[in-house]
């Protein structure tokens, strides 16, 4: 009787089975590295949001005195759109006595909102609030 010899090599199923193994492998990796950059593209957008949302803050009431009100506008790159509100925040307090105190100066809360469309076609917001004090309407 003669004996078969096994030839060396990868049968087929082994072949199969490896590149099985690649194509998982392969498609995890393109997936962690895609989430990794979408997820870096959002973070980049939120920085240049709170960018633009600090730099309302800083503008308001630096160029020109206090008033109550909202004004809005968008980035040079239209990109984002904000929304400042200056409204009193000491609305006239009363001491023991009945009379409120008087003051050359009021408390105003300045409150921004900066909004954006995200890559994923969602609605984004950042929003940010301070209190200035600034000479009282006359």
């Amino acid at each position: 009787m003669a004996t078969r010899r096994r030839e060396s090599g990868f049968t087929l199923i082994e072949v199969v089975v490896a590149f099985v193994l690649l194509a998982l492998v392969l498609s995890v990796s393109f997936e962690i590295f895609s989430t990794g950059m979408a997820r870096a593209a959002d973070l980049d957008d939120r920085a240049r949001a709170l960018v633009v949302a600090q730099s309302r803050l800083a503008i308001t009431g630096a160029e020109e005195a206090l008033k109550e009100g909202v004004t809005s506008g968008e980035s040079e790159d239209r990109r984002f759109r904000w929304t400042v509100t200056v409204r009193r925040a000491d609305d006239a307090p009363t001491v023991p006595g009945g009379k409120p105190p008087s003051s050359a100066y009021a408390l105003y809360r300045i409150d921004v909102h900066v909004a954006w469309r995200g890559a994923d076609s969602r609605e984004r917001a950042v929003d940010l609030a301070t209190l200035l004090s600034g000479a009282k309407p006359t």
